[in-house]
């Protein structure tokens, strides 16, 4: 064989092995940001199956947060309506309303002595804490994702095989409703 031929032989080698891991490279970010987003669909999962829990002991031990519990009702009707970054928003809200029950409890020694409450407490500030990181790491995920789909030479892969830009946080519809906290108090 000729020196030329042997010459772009190598040459379409190397473009095409090039293709495959740039390829390969998108595939690996898009699954990346999938995972974590399912990450921030089972917090949200556990603080929606959490909340009417910890509502019910709040009931038994006290009378003394109807103010707070009154924002939580009020923040979870806005969520259940609230999209984008209006749903973060009302999220945060929530967590900022939830976060004074911490106080509360400081106020409040017979909720406080309650095992029950500490307990779901704790469990609730675990699960906020999940919420946060996990949204961090997707939102992270998606932009490195966003920038190989937007970033030369990648970019010209993704547009080969239609990769398209992924929207930073947004949960399904099912998860980013709360419990109905007036039925439980009923």
């Amino acid at each position: 064989m000729s020196e030329v031929l042997v010459f772009f032989l190598v040459i379409v080698v190397l473009l095409v092995g090039t293709v495959i891991a740039i390829y390969n490279s998108l595939i690996a970010k898009q699954n990346q940001v999938k995972n974590i987003n399912a990450s921030v669909d089972v917090a949200l999962k556990n603080r929606y199956d959490l909340i009417p829990n910890l509502v019910a002991t709040v009931k038994q031990y006290a009378t003394h947060e109807n103010e707070l519990l009154t924002k939580v009702v009020e923040f979870r009707s806005r969520a259940i309506n609230a999209v984008g970054i209006e749903n973060f928003k009302t999220n945060n809200e929530i967590s900022t309303a939830l976060g004074g029950m911490k106080i509360m409890a400081e106020s409040y020694p017979e909720l406080k002595a309650s095992e029950n409450f500490i307990h779901l407490q704790k469990s609730l500030n675990e699960v906020e804490a999940q919420i946060s990181a996990a949204r961090r790491a997707y939102n992270s995920a998606v932009m490195v994702y966003n920038n190989a789909v937007q970033m030369f030479p990648s970019n010209i892969i993704a547009n080969m095989f239609k990769f398209s830009l992924q929207e930073f946080f947004e949960a399904p519809e099912a998860e980013q409703k709360t419990p109905d906290i007036k039925e439980l108090f009923r």
